[in-house]
């Protein structure tokens, strides 16, 4: 049994120690590893080491800045402007027209930014605006929707968690990219059958109906940036880029039609896009750096393999595991950042995994899928409390509209989770053997 006083337990107290007083998760993580090192009498030179060695052997990694870069542009100008009618004009006259139109939105945008916060401080406050403008529905139930329907982005592709499950996972971010469409596809799909529900149930209204013949101008003036998808895919799976050439060209790409297309941003826009794409990766990088180096403290104190044997005398089957984990990535996905579930957590789990059987490609998706549902978990979800201050609502009002979604959500993961075929069909027709 772990000591109270052993050098993990104290490098892990103060992890927690400096999280709770504000210090950034990454550098409390670096803090708490050195002194774990210090403790161990080892040489504390390490810490820089694992950490060099992690970033710059990983040219993975170089693929979440350019994603972010490709998002912050796309949303800049007109085109949040173009996609938000095109997604009007496809899914308004359904009842619950806006609230079907925030779901929409959520699955386009995942093609720029691959990340929930993202995807809710940015299109999904445009949409709060427009759901709350004349009362058309209450700011709880807006506010909740646009929550939930933020998980979807992470999901789809291009998503920034699966880059780092690929980091500490070694799977290949083709395959997981293209692995979380079904998955992410059905999360929509329940999402937008229960608004059907609720809106009959409640009388919200229907937006009106864009005519038919306006139908191909809004789709044309759309159609550019919902090419970005296709075509990052296309060149993933065509083998005509690597991951991050891929992120490039998807950065060059939303360069190209926002400046020279669309002619919708300027050079101040581009400087600011430059300026917040770089904190928001500074951010993670800082994050990954921690992970890096605690990550070697895990593994000098053999958890990862203590873990595996203490599983394995549960006799667990494939299906017990998943459900297990689900288990603890829902609890701890409404306490912690996903960011580091995915650096910390998971490879510690990945060992029993593997010699359980599973396919690496699948948990991951599962894995993700729990943590992005964990960001809208009572009561701690992150962004729970992130819309409650966007939206101006009290906890408990934006806790009671989420929970019916959370219901039907965790019966999607609940298909993912035992139908492993759902999440690999796709991969497979690409080539996967797995």
């Amino acid at each position: 049994m772990m000591s109270f006083t052993s050098p993990f337990s104290l490098a892990l107290a103060t992890i927690i120690a400096l999280s709770l007083l504000g210090v950034p998760v990454g550098q409390a993580m670096i803090g708490g590893s050195v002194l774990y090192l210090y403790l161990k009498g080892m040489d504390m030179g390490t810490a820089a080491e694992q950490l060099l060695n992690g970033t710059y052997s990983s040219f993975l990694l170089l693929a979440i800045p350019l994603f972010i870069l490709a998002a912050t542009i796309m949303s800049s100008g007109s085109i949040l402007d173009r996609l938000l009618r095109f997604c009007n004009a496809i899914v308004g006259r359904f009842p619950g027209g806006l609230a079907q139109v925030n779901v929409l939105q959520s699955i386009v945008f995942a093609s720029m930014s691959g990340s929930a916060l993202a995807d809710a401080a940015g299109s999904g406050k445009m949409m709060l605006a427009m759901m709350t403008r004349d009362g058309k529905y209450t700011r709880g139930f807006a506010a909740a929707l646009t929550a939930v329907s933020a998980v979807i982005g992470p999901i789809l592709p291009p998503s920034i968690p699966m880059v780092l499950y690929a980091l500490v996972s070694g799977a290949s971010i083709g395959y997981l990219f293209i692995a979380g469409v079904l998955p992410g596809l059905l999360l929509g799909a329940v999402q937008m059958g229960l608004i059907y529900f609720l809106a009959k149930r409640r009388h919200y209204p229907v937006e009106e109906k864009v005519a038919l013949r306006e139908m191909p101008r809004i789709t044309r003036e759309a159609f550019p940036a919902l090419m970005l998808p296709v075509i990052l895919l296309g060149c993933l799976y065509s083998g005509v880029t690597t991951p991050t050439e891929a992120a490039g060209l998807a950065a060059a790409y939303a360069l190209l039609i926002s400046v020279v297309l669309y002619r919708s941003i300027g050079w101040g826009d581009i400087y600011h896009a430059l300026i917040t794409s770089a904190r928001t990766s500074i951010s993670i990088g800082m994050l990954i750096a921690g992970a890096l180096v605690f990550n070697y403290v895990i593994t000098a104190e053999n958890i990862p393999a203590s873990l595996s044997v203490a599983l394995k005398t549960f006799d667990l089957s494939p299906l017990g595991f998943l459900l297990l984990v689900n288990l603890i990535l829902l609890v701890l996905g409404a306490f912690l950042e996903g960011s580091t579930i995915i650096l910390v957590i998971l490879p510690v789990l990945l060992p029993t995994a593997t010699a359980l059987g599973i396919d690496p490609v699948h948990f991951g998706v599962v894995a993700i899928l729990n943590i992005m549902i964990g960001l809208v978990t009572p009561p701690y979800g992150l962004l729970l409390f992130m819309m409650t201050k966007i939206a101006d609502v009290s906890l408990m009002e934006l806790v009671r509209e989420v929970l019916p979604f959370l219901a039907v959500m965790l019966g999607a993961l609940a298909v993912v989770t035992l139908m492993p075929d759902l999440v690999l069909f796709l991969p497979r027709l690409a080539g996967y053997t797995g």
